[in-house]
């Protein structure tokens, strides 16, 4: 045990102040714990800083490029534009900052002398020491360090040239060529982006999965899709080296030079530095510790993890809920509770989005598919295409979905409300469908789960589909 005074004391110790930190800092307080929250300079929250925020500007500035050709289409004489990519930039940045500024200006209303600028590392599991030497007790201790990105070997020594997400929004101006590295949600954001403002762009994953679409026939109607903007390749890695123009990728019948290759292949939990077997904790393969998902905590330990930091469900909602659970607990422990999960739920903002609800396909009952290539609402906004898959248990009560079609970032709302409230597919069929709306082109995969579930849907609202649906 160790008997030197500390310099510092609290209740709960939060090692990361990102969105999962923050969350966990205010439940704790609100818990009634004494906290001090600990950053290595308090720069904000990733979203903010290199994920939601900066993407979401890229993409929608590849959006409004987009829908000129879209409005040509519908008969709108509109000349031929020209993408200023250094605007582009400009104002992604500018935007950036000014998220990221709201998000350091929450840390002013805080309590004086809770936020310490530095790092620390465990030198018992209730004790850790700071980058200048001081001690902190705590009676729990929040681990919500984050992530960063994963840049494989060959990649390493090329310089510059090679970006990550928390460099690619600093470019001053749009390339003329990128590669990207990685199909995931992040890979496939970009890359459609910077393809739709003009970028030649080719895209690489050794799996043969775009945005981790877990449907085999919604990935498929999606694929179509999406290689209308970029090339793929996928079920291979290239072989990079510098170039005279770039680097140089070499591939199985192939090979280009690039301007820039934007490494995506995912992101590690930043746990180095930390000391973890100072804290006596169990890790598993990763080197992540083994915790509870539904308390967060740590084995048997006043330890709990929250965030990007336990490599579970990287995405802003999850984080938070997860920063809430851990700070809760820790400011409880040793008499912690679990907290109800909500079921998976992820969103990739392409063209068209997507979205994955609950279980995967193989471990429903039954499931019900909607096409939006003929669908009304999809037709007339110029946007026909994708596939809907609609997944549910043998009394037809919706358990999951995956979805590639026009509006899924809402469409998916409806469906994670019905699915978190036990809903059935005549429980949603029974409410009112506006016409014409992206959102009734749900019905046939919902009458397909009615069928299949022996349901009734004369019992419903549901009249059928009106001209044009």
């Amino acid at each position: 045990m160790n008997t030197t005074a500390p310099d510092l004391s609290c209740d709960v110790a939060i090692i990361g102040a990102g969105t999962a930190g923050l969350a966990a800092e205010r439940a704790a307080r609100g818990a009634g714990a004494t906290t001090l929250l600990i950053d290595d300079g308090f720069a904000g929250t990733l979203c903010a800083n290199t994920g939601c925020m900066p993407s979401k500007l890229l993409i929608a500035a590849a959006r409004a490029h987009a829908d000129l050709d879209r409005a040509r289409m519908m008969g709108i004489d509109i000349p031929a534009a020209r993408v200023d990519g250094r605007r582009v930039m400009q104002r992604l940045r500018a935007e950036r900052d000014r998220f990221v500024g709201a998000t350091r200006a929450s840390l002013a209303d805080m309590p004086d002398g809770i936020c310490i600028d530095s790092r620390a590392q465990f030198i018992a599991p209730d004790r850790l020491r700071l980058a200048d030497g001081r001690t902190v007790a705590a009676r729990a201790v929040v681990i919500a360090t984050g992530a960063r990105p994963m840049i494989p070997e060959p990649y390493r020594d090329l310089g510059p040239r090679v970006l990550t997400n928390e460099t690619v929004f600093e470019l001053e101006d749009l390339p003329q060529s990128m590669a990207v590295v990685g199909a995931g949600p992040l890979g496939a954001e970009l890359a459609q982006a910077f393809a739709r403002l003009g970028v030649r762009v080719a895209l690489f994953d050794e799996g043969d999965r775009l945005a981790k679409i877990r449907c085999d026939k919604v990935h498929s109607a999606f694929r179509d899709l999406y290689a209308r903007d970029v090339a793929l390749h996928l079920g291979g890695s290239p072989t990079p080296s510098k170039g005279d123009r770039g680097i140089r990728l070499e591939w199985d019948g192939g090979a280009e030079d690039f301007d820039h290759v934007l490494v995506a292949t995912g992101r590690a939990p930043a746990l180095d530095g930390l000391a973890l077997e100072a804290a006596g904790l169990e890790l598993d393969d990763r080197g992540v510790p083994r915790f509870d998902r539904n308390t967060m905590q740590c084995g048997g330990k006043p330890i709990f993890i929250a965030g990007d930091a336990d490599a579970d469900a990287p995405v802003l909602h999850e984080a938070s809920l997860e920063g809430a659970i851990a700070g809760r607990n820790a400011a409880r422990f040793p008499d912690i509770a679990p907290a109800e999960r909500p079921p998976l739920f992820t969103i990739t903002f392409t063209d068209p989005p997507l979205a994955a609800i609950g279980i995967a396909p193989d471990k429903d009952e039954i499931a019900g598919f909607a096409d939006y290539g003929d669908q009304g609402r999809a037709k007339v906004e110029g946007k026909p295409g994708g596939l809907m898959r609609i997944g549910a248990d043998a009394q037809g009560r919706l358990v999951g979905a995956d979805l590639a079609v026009p509006g899924a970032e809402h469409l998916a709302h409806l469906l994670v409300a019905t699915i978190m409230n036990g809903g059935t597919a005549r429980d949603l069929l029974d409410i009112p469908f506006y016409h014409p709306t992206l959102e009734e082109g749900m019905k046939p995969a919902l009458r397909a789960i009615c069928k299949a579930a022996g349901l009734d849907p004369s019992q419903t609202r549901d009249s059928g589909n009106p001209p044009g649906a």
